[in-house]
């Protein structure tokens, strides 16, 4: 219940200020708010409001023509018409009683231009009409601007959604959250605010943190909470490499059951019109050819919103075309998202014309930017840098292959997910995505060194009971199926608990596989799937090899976990394990 005084006033329409003020108090009466009110029909006036109800009133609602505003300071104030208030008592009176809100919105729409700007125009409008603090967030063509802060949505007592097209809501899990179409905020932008405070439910999501045992949760809430921390060029490039990942994954598995099918020498001319070649033209030329400027083109987007996607991809296949690889489509990311960041901000043409910028000038400008420093500046010396590590990579001795397997091994265990688990792991990626100068090695050891974290969690839990608590145990079997998985954060929760005795088992165990990856010389033409690519006819090499680092690498990690970490004291818990 809120308590409320309002003043409604009328100099000519005496009458009506009269049912406008019994209107409101039986609304008052419905809604169950305390309401005082003054009430002033010309020259008369009925129920003055006493100092004390003054102060003790939470905000003031101001009907009519209400002049004398001076004995209100400090409170919130919401005005009305007389004729709303005549209209919908309840609604004049329930903008009062939730005046001073804090009120967050996005709009959205298809083409980004015309009703996004409007509908954020005409919540902030209703918002401030009603007395409440807004900030409206536009995803326009020319992507995010005034951002919603993690701060922003904390502090809101109201989340909406005006949009006609997808918008991530995962941000605004525990909030009250309204939505509706972009009509609703151009058509009356009030009455949606109002109806957003009355009627928002909040989204589902819970803080709360998993119990130890559901291992599965607390790895998901682990990766979120990573991905949200991620800032500046990582986070970039991480963005890159997530929508890249589909195209290797694809086109390497199209290309291992070319094989499978044709032979190694599928892609000549004896067997053209075969599946195997068909399906080799579909991994190698199509799949593999749109890896680098994915990665470009989502690194741009990451830093200049949709704008980038354009240059960033151009980039990107301009890298491809000159030699300059997965290097090269790096570069030619960051330096078309900075770029096109840079002339959208700087670029300014008025709402009217806002919408040449993402489908004409940016793209232009970007395109022809990044493409000539591409073929004239960064190009070449990039694709002699690729070449060069190439050659040293497929030259390696046995000796310097072992080294470069343990040093992968130890950065995936490191982390497990984190930024050097990640440095390493795109490292591999790019090697296998430079199409005819591929290198498979270092991706198998990649892989084989992120399963056996939780792997050799897994086996710990079962040989080794009297280390782990019973909800451990039980996280083991989840452990078991995330690390067959090559999802190597499932062993982050374990390491959590227990950093300095956990961690180092780790990184030996993934250092050691990689090692022997290595050695036998395996490798890998995909870069995911963990034990399930394993069945696939040529996705691995020297597969038996490749199972041996498996499991020398698990059972290492186990026996390490055994030696460092102490036995827990006898309690009814772990003796019932």
């Amino acid at each position: 219940m809120s308590k409320l005084i309002a003043v409604v006033a009328a100099t000519d329409r005496s009458t009506q200020a009269i049912l406008a003020a019994e209107a409101l108090k039986k609304a008052a009466a419905a809604l169950g708010h305390s309401l005082a009110v003054e009430t002033r029909a010309g020259d008369a006036v009925t129920g003055a409001l006493a100092p004390d109800a003054i102060a003790a009133a939470e905000a003031v609602l101001l009907v009519g023509e209400v002049k004398d505003e001076a004995r209100f300071k400090g409170k919130k104030v919401v005005r009305a018409a007389l004729d709303a208030a005549l209209a919908d008592a309840a609604a004049t009176l329930g903008g009062a009683a939730t005046a001073g809100k804090k009120v967050v919105g996005v709009t959205s729409c298809p083409t980004g231009i015309a009703h996004t700007f409007m509908a954020a125009e005409g919540i902030e409008q209703g918002a401030k009409a009603l007395g409440h603090s807004v900030h409206v967030e536009t995803q326009g063509s020319v992507g995010a601007q005034n951002t919603l802060t993690a701060e922003d949505i904390a502090a809101a007592d109201v989340v909406i959604i005006a949009a006609d097209a997808n918008v991530d809501l995962s941000r605004f899990a525990g909030k009250p959250l309204y939505m509706a179409p972009t009509k609703d905020a151009i058509g009356d932008g009030k009455a949606l605010v109002a109806r957003a405070l009355a009627e928002a439910r909040v989204r589902g999501g819970s803080s709360a943190p998993a119990v130890s045992a559901d291992l599965a949760g607390q790895v998901a809430a682990e990766k979120a909470a990573r991905a949200a921390q991620r800032a500046g060029a990582y986070k970039h490039l991480m963005t890159g490499v997530s929508y890249m990942l589909p195209f290797v994954v694809a086109g390497g598995l199209l290309i291992a059951i070319a094989f499978a099918l044709g032979g190694i020498y599928v892609y000549d001319d004896a067997h053209k019109g075969t599946l195997g070649q068909a399906l080799f033209l579909i991994g190698a030329k199509s799949s593999f050819a749109l890896m680098v400027p994915i990665l470009a083109g989502y690194i741009s987007y990451s830093i200049a919103d949709r704008p980038g996607i354009a240059p960033g991809a151009v980039g990107g296949m301009l890298a491809n075309s000159i030699g300059a690889g997965f290097l090269g489509g790096i570069v030619a990311g960051f330096l078309a998202g900075y770029i096109v960041k840079f002339l959208n901000d700087h670029i300014n043409l008025g709402r009217n014309l806002a919408g040449l910028k993402p489908v004409l000038i940016l793209p232009l400008l970007g395109s022809t930017i990044v493409g000539l420093l591409m073929i004239y500046v960064i190009g070449q010396p990039v694709a002699t840098a690729l070449a060069s590590m190439t050659v040293w990579l497929k030259g390696m001795q046995t000796g310097n292959a072992i080294v470069l397997g343990a040093i992968i091994g130890a950065m995936m265990a490191f982390d497990m997910g984190g930024p050097v688990n990640k440095a390493a792991y795109t490292f591999a990626t790019g090697l296998i995505a430079s199409a005819d100068s591929a290198v498979y090695g270092p991706m198998a050891a990649a892989m084989v060194a992120g399963m056996t974290p939780p792997l050799g969690l897994a086996l710990a839990t079962k040989l080794f009971k009297d280390r782990f608590t019973s909800d451990e145990h039980e996280a083991g079997n989840a452990a078991f199926v995330l690390g067959l998985s090559f999802i190597t954060e499932g062993a982050i929760p374990f390491a959590a608990k227990d950093p300095f005795r956990v961690i180092p088992s780790l990184m030996v165990g993934s250092a050691i596989a990689g090692m022997i990856s290595m050695a036998f010389g395996c490798e890998l033409k995909v870069p995911h799937g963990g034990a399930f690519v394993l069945p696939i006819p040529n996705a691995v090499t020297n597969l038996g090899g490749y199972l041996i680092a498996m499991v020398v690498g698990t059972v290492v990690t186990a026996i390490l976990l055994r030696i460092l970490k102490p036995s827990l004291a006898a309690t009814p818990e772990t003796a019932a394990a």
